[in-house]
């Protein structure tokens, strides 16, 4: 509450307007006052200031709706040298100004500031009371100063007034007392205080601040939240497109399929199928339709200019190929011809005796740089491909249509003979062969694999793996027996041109083409050419070696030579399972085939044909299938599982 002296000295001196000397409604004090308080609205210190009614109401032209508060920047005189000690009647009072004055918001005190409020349809920078409250003196309503007369200054209850106008205040007789709270202090309580600059914290609107703050911050976490789906929204939408691009691929590979299908369809029932698609000789003809869609995973990575090929192979530790050829011409001599796996352009030949005739077979050994050549010249051949010369030649009885070196020995190596016959060798015995055996028939050993040693056989047996046109036998040098073992069922399927065998999964798929010399009933499996010496419909049969047996898992029809002795390969360790990789004579594509299913994966198309060798080899970094044709080496690479 307000002292009521107070009140009653702003009723008296600030608010009411100046009054008529010679009115009966004031005494006589108050006509002195008014005197010189009011005289030309310059107070004893001779500043000019707002009056409370002009604060709060405004002035009668604006209706009373807008304040207006002129801050003086006048310079302020020295109460004390003006207003003796004991003139209690001196009061320190705003000059009252004109309503013209009012209404000018730039008069006499032009270097002020005017703040304005009313009710003029929400004006920007209304004031209220508790506006005013923290900007100017409670006495004089004039903006107080940081030093001179009109100093920010306090009184011990913490109620600020300027200097002049709390003296003057306290100098009345029965004022000395706090103009708001009434308690008691005298000018020697007066404190002055010494701030650059006094502001008083709204409370409403710091609560303001801090809830747009909080507002702020989460409308951020909002964003960062949002942005973050955004981010996964933009990475799923990238997967979709990727799995439609592959579901597509997969479309185009399906629909090539069929129709590489339905091409070859017409052929069964002459090739030995009926008109199910279900093949006379015990497997489905359309497991083909099964095929699990995959795209490509062989790329072609090189292409190797080459003459007159004929066979190659693979030294890993060497990097190099190493190609039987033939030179062209009337004659042509036989060479041996490294190609570095690094550069195309680094080539090197060997040439070879000339009594060596076709090589027949090309083997590099897994334990050193040598070569184990096969040869129509009646000779068995070990070359370095180091020093590329010939480290030991054997003759042979007959001559030589394949070899191979013992996969758990350096020292044993094997040749298969046209005659039917298969020797062992024994490089520490460098006159002639260790052991030999005889075969079933006298049809050539076109194809002769080394198999790893079983615990169900004698120590020191050493069995080896071959293919003739009679079938697949098992060979067993250093046993009790003196023969062959022939794989039940390989004899049936007609006559056997290729043999491809994996020793990390025992699988082992031969090829096979009709049989011309054959009984009336077994019409079916007569070779039907689509062109005289190109191809004839046969067959693929896979087996697995199950430790001394072999057990047949499967077949399917094939497009195969009818004169040649095609070559073929099994792939470990790029697909899920092993894959069977031979040519299709009728596409003149390399087909790769996943086992057991037999089903078709891949489609790989050389540049001619027709394919004289396959080879797969794995790398450490990929897996690295070749393709030789008459006058070119392709490499096709995959990453391995």
């Amino acid at each position: 509450m307000w002292d009521p002296d107070y009140m009653n000295y702003l009723e008296q001196h600030v608010v009411d307007p100046p009054s008529d000397p010679d009115d009966d409604d004031y005494d006589d004090d108050d006509d002195e006052e008014e005197e010189e308080d009011n005289d030309d609205g310059v107070d004893a210190d001779g500043r000019s200031g707002t009056t409370l009614r002009q604060v709060l109401y405004g002035n009668h032209r604006n209706d009373m709706n807008s304040v207006t508060a002129t801050v003086s920047n006048q310079e302020v005189v020295d109460v004390d040298s003006q207003v003796s000690e004991n003139d209690d009647d001196a009061i320190v009072e705003g000059g009252r100004e004109s309503s013209s004055q009012a209404t000018d918001n730039t008069g006499s005190k032009g270097g002020g500031t005017a703040l304005k409020g009313g009710n003029d349809g929400g004006n920007e920078g209304e004031l209220n009371m508790g506006d005013i409250d923290g900007l100017f003196c409670s006495i004089c309503f004039e903006a107080w100063s940081s030093g001179g007369d009109h100093h920010v200054c306090c009184l011990p209850c913490g109620h600020i007034y300027g200097l002049a106008c709390i003296k003057k205040w306290l100098r009345r007789q029965g004022s000395s007392k706090c103009p708001q709270c009434k308690k008691k202090c005298g000018i020697k309580d007066i404190r002055l205080l010494y701030a650059s600059r006094i502001v008083a914290i709204d409370g409403e609107l710091q609560k303001k601040v801090q809830s747009l703050e909080a507002k702020c911050s989460s409308l951020e976490k909002k964003k960062a939240e949002w942005s973050k789906k955004e981010v996964e929204w933009k990475k799923r939408e990238a997967s979709l497109r990727r799995q439609v691009q592959d579901l597509e691929q997969r479309n185009h590979d399906l629909a090539d399929l069929l129709e590489d299908t339905e091409r070859t369809a017409s052929g069964l029932s002459a090739s030995g199928c009926n008109s199910r698609g279900e093949s006379i000789l015990g497997f489905d003809a359309n497991a083909q339709f099964n095929m699990r869609g995959c795209s490509n995973k062989f790329i072609m990575q090189k292409d190797f200019q080459v003459d007159g090929a004929r066979l190659f192979d693979i030294d890993s530790s060497g990097q190099i190929f190493v190609i039987a050829r033939r030179l062209s011409g009337m004659g042509g001599a036989h060479v041996l011809t490294k190609v570095s796996l690094l550069s195309n352009n680094d080539k090197e030949d060997i040439w070879l005796p000339e009594n060596t005739k076709a090589v027949k077979d090309l083997q590099i050994s897994p334990h050193a740089r040598l070569v184990l050549l096969a040869s129509l010249g009646k000779k068995l051949s070990v070359l370095s491909t180091e020093s590329n010369n010939a480290v030991l030649t054997y003759e042979l009885p007959a001559a030589a249509w394949s070899c191979s070196w013992d996969i758990s020995s350096s020292h044993y190596a094997y040749a298969g003979l046209q005659n039917g016959t298969v020797l062992q060798f024994d490089m520490r015995y460098t006159m002639r062969h260790v052991q030999s055996f005889s075969g079933l028939t006298c049809n050539p050993i076109h194809t002769l694999y080394s198999l790893l040693p079983k615990s169900s056989l004698s120590s020191g047996v050493r069995s080896v793996l071959s293919a003739s046109s009679l079938g697949l036998c098992q060979w067993n040098f250093g046993g009790s027996e003196d023969r062959p073992y022939l794989i039940p069922e390989s004899d049936e399927h007609g006559v056997c041109i290729s043999l491809a065998f994996c020793k990390s999964s025992d699988d082992i798929v031969a090829s096979y083409r009709p049989k011309i010399e054959i009984s009336g009933d077994l019409d079916f499996c007569q070779p039907t050419l689509t062109a005289p010496g190109q191809r004839t419909r046969g067959s693929h049969v896979l087996y697995r070696k199950m430790g001394c047996t072999y057990k047949k898992l499967g077949a399917t029809c094939a497009n195969v030579s009818d004169i040649r002795l095609p070559k073929s390969t099994i792939i470990d360790g790029v697909y899920r399972n092993p894959v069977f990789a031979s040519s299709d004579e009728l596409t003149s594509e390399l087909v790769l085939q996943e086992l057991p299913s037999l089903m078709v994966v891949e489609h790989l198309k050389p540049k001619k044909y027709p394919i004289r060798d396959v080879k797969y080899h794995r790398q450490l970094s990929s897996g690295l299938l070749s393709c030789l044709t008459e006058d070119s080496l392709q490499l096709f690479t995959a990453k391995p599982l």
